[in-house]
């Protein structure tokens, strides 16, 4: 999609701040940090969220790179979350499938994210 924010930062046309790439998604850091560790995992391919995404391979890739990233940015033994907004009730505001790996802290002590 030519107006979606995270198309362009895929093929290169936005800067980000990388974590972790391969060929299937690209993950980066949130410009808006709730967490020391805040990254985006975003398929390459655009999909408009959760309801769109029908590739069941590609689903799982995307959960297999979380884990990565996860111990990449140390914090998969205290403990991260893993967040998706699916639609605008739910707070989507950028329209292309992103799920939020948010951790470095303890997240029990963040009003409002204690019960996700």
């Amino acid at each position: 999609m030519e107006d979606c924010i995270f198309c362009k930062i895929v093929s290169g046309e936005i800067p980000s701040t990388k974590v972790y790439e391969d060929d299937q998604v690209i993950v980066f850091k949130d410009l808006n940090p709730v967490a020391p560790v805040h990254d985006l995992v975003v398929p390459k391919k655009h999909y408009k969220n959760v309801m769109e995404l029908d590739d069941k391979e590609l689903l799982n890739h995307i959960f297999e790179v979380i884990k990565t990233v996860a111990k990449q940015e140390n914090v998969a033994e205290d403990g991260f979350r893993i967040i998706n907004n699916c639609g605008d009730f739910a707070g989507q505001t950028v329209k292309h499938i992103h799920f939020h790996v948010i951790g470095g802290e303890d997240l029990t002590k963040h009003v409002g994210m204690d019960h996700c």
